[in-house]
């Protein structure tokens, strides 16, 4: 990633950005720092807000348009705290990202109901608990934006895992992402005569680190060759869009879901 001069479309806007240390979450600070915007990097994990950072300033970003606050998206007095953090460093909430998830670190293979709770509270609830802490903000300033993040996991339900039957599976990340989905729709409707538009964005298969160590080796050719542009999904690829439904050019859209995974889900 490469320092570039703002371009104007983000200029001034002040925007959270959660799981913002690694993977696509950093890829979106580079981006909206590059558009003009401050940017909060909201990150639970030490390592990765250390690295995240690290990675924006060698990109040019100071501290004046970059804050980090450590926080846990599913406890509400982290979320509530992240929002106060951005308020007193930049004046207002503009923008929030909801990007944090389980994912890195998910065990599709736990069936178990405490631990799918425990992906529930994070994937979907922390959208919500951030939402619910930064909304207000953004409409005592006369609107904002929220973007979603889902997945084409959600979208994936006609490849089941295979095999003998046990019990009745879990599909953790791909139940949460697909009720990201629909808490966009229900959060849009709500909050649109207020000023704030909330879509979501479902990324593909893309080639971070935490895909990586998720999918096997063998398997990502096979899901590249899924999608009806044959190509690998970078980090990079999913930033335009968030950063159109974060400017003013999609100031008049909201409870849209964009599917950016080269054509591998293509919901009518």
């Amino acid at each position: 990633m490469t320092d570039a001069a703002p371009t104007g479309r983000l200029d001034g806007k002040v925007a959270i950005i959660t799981g913002a240390g690694q993977g696509i979450g950093l890829a979106y600070a580079h981006r909206f720092l590059a558009e003009g915007a401050n940017v909060v990097v909201a990150e639970i994990d030490p390592s990765r807000a250390e690295a995240g950072m690290a990675s924006l300033a060698e990109a040019g970003h100071g501290d004046d348009r970059t804050r980090l606050v450590q926080t846990d998206i599913a406890d509400e007095d982290s979320a509530q705290a992240c929002a106060a953090a951005t308020v007193d460093a930049f004046g207002t909430i503009d923008v929030l990202v909801n990007n944090a998830a389980i994912y890195h670190d998910i065990d599709i293979a736990n069936n178990d109901a405490a631990y799918l709770k425990h992906v529930f509270d994070v994937n979907l609830h922390g959208a919500w608990m951030m939402s619910r802490a930064a909304v207000p903000v953004m409409i005592e300033g006369g609107g904002g934006r929220v973007i979603n993040q889902s997945s084409s996991a959600a979208y994936m339900y006609q490849l089941p895992p295979m095999g003998d039957f046990h019990e009745v599976g879990a599909f953790s990340y791909s139940q949460t992402k697909w009720g990201v989905i629909g808490l966009t729709k229900f959060m849009a409707a709500q909050l649109g005569a207020f000023g704030v538009t909330v879509n979501c964005i479902a990324p593909g298969v893309t080639m971070t680190e935490a895909t990586r160590k998720v999918v096997p080796e063998e398997f990502l050719p096979f899901v590249t060759m899924m999608s009806a542009m044959k190509k690998e999904l970078q980090p990079e690829d999913l930033t335009g869009t968030a950063v159109f439904f974060a400017s003013d050019d999609a100031r008049m859209i909201t409870g849209q879901v964009l599917c950016v995974d080269g054509g591998m889900a293509m919901p009518g």
